[in-house]
């Protein structure tokens, strides 16, 4: 058991978890939303400190990172638990474990070991990913001290439903976040998601204003998020942070209790680009599509391509000092190697 960081003791014996955007208030012997932090004789610990349930070596691309350290390897793990209740959840075996099956798996991995672990394994990235890494903050944080005292980088694969305690807490660590923005409509977040909206627009905006690298992923969704009303709302927000960061629009495939939908198309998929791109995106990428033009980086400037990948593999980089190698324009980005 591991006290958490961010919790506020009320005077009727609830606690108060300030670390995502829930502000559950949780009675004695009772969790929040998460299933994974438990009210236990007045203070409220983490059920899933150290318990790794899921751990891989990915390229960076998996994730999807598309302008940092194209090529790297990023240990990423993962402990069960998440804030969100998606119905098309892919990893839902492990994000929902604590609700759907009352379990908590995972073999205990101290933040040194992790580290160790990839280092050992040639990464020079640490990937906080598979379910929400805000509901196990407190076991992030500690990996993500020993990693950047070792010269890796730490990544956040979140769905962005984080208190501003608990950003600001970790913000000093993260060097960069692809945030799923799941949808533009607080009513489609509140009955497919279990969450809201605006806490979401407010952790990318602040992310970016404090220098964090930030890409965006957004499932497309037929009948749900797919309208061109709706996309071109989420593009225009992107614009109006950043208009080099990154906006990955990703294939959905029916998952976990939303069966009753197709993939999407490949047409909506692309048509879904363009709308970013005529929005003032520079940066628009298709996901769980083998798609090599829309999985490359071209130069915003002269169009011409700086890196091609196959999959989630660089096939080649022509970047030059982080410069497009035709036109010597900047292309936006982390590239340094550690």
């Amino acid at each position: 058991m591991k006290v958490v960081t961010h919790q506020k003791r009320l005077s009727d014996g609830r606690i108060r978890c300030d670390t995502c955007a829930h502000h559950c208030l949780i009675d004695e012997g009772e969790v929040g939303q998460c299933g994974v932090r438990e009210n236990r004789e007045g203070m409220l610990v983490s059920l899933v400190y150290g318990r790794v349930a899921a751990s891989h070596v990915d390229p960076v691309e998996k994730k999807p990172f598309f302008h940092f350290m194209p090529g790297a390897r990023a240990f990423s793990l993962a402990t069960v638990g998440c804030n969100f209740r998606c119905r098309h959840c892919q990893n839902a075996s492990i994000s929902q474990m604590p609700v759907d099956q009352g379990r908590l798996a995972g073999q205990y991995l101290a933040p040194e070991a992790a580290v160790q672990a990839a280092v050992a394994q040639h990464c020079r990235i640490i990937a906080y990913t598979y379910t929400e890494p805000a509901v196990y903050w407190d076991y992030a944080r500690d990996i993500a001290k020993v990693a950047q005292d070792a010269g890796l980088a730490n990544l956040f694969v979140t769905n962005g439903f984080w208190s501003s305690q608990g950003l600001k807490g970790m913000l000093p660590l993260m060097d960069g976040a692809n945030v799923d923005l799941k949808a533009f409509s607080d009513e489609t977040y509140r009955n497919y998601f279990g969450a809201r909206l605006k806490p979401v627009l407010e952790t990318i905006t602040a992310m970016r204003a404090a220098g964090v690298w930030v890409e965006v992923t957004t499932l497309v969704i037929p009948g749900l998020n797919d309208s061109d009303e709706e996309l071109q709302a989420i593009a225009q927000f992107l614009v109006s942070v950043d208009c080099e960061m990154p906006w990955h629009v990703s294939r959905f495939y029916p998952a976990y209790r939303l069966m009753d939908r197709e993939a999407t198309s490949t047409e909506r998929l692309h048509r879904a680009r363009q709308i970013g791109l005529a929005a003032g995106l520079k940066y628009v990428y298709v996901g769980n599509l083998d798609d090599e033009n829309g999985l490359s980086t071209f130069c915003a400037e002269c169009g011409q391509p700086v890196i091609t990948r196959l999959g989630f593999q660089v096939k080649e980089s022509r970047l030059v000092d982080s410069t497009c190698p035709n036109c010597h324009c900047d292309i936006p980005g982390v590239w340094a190697s550690r």
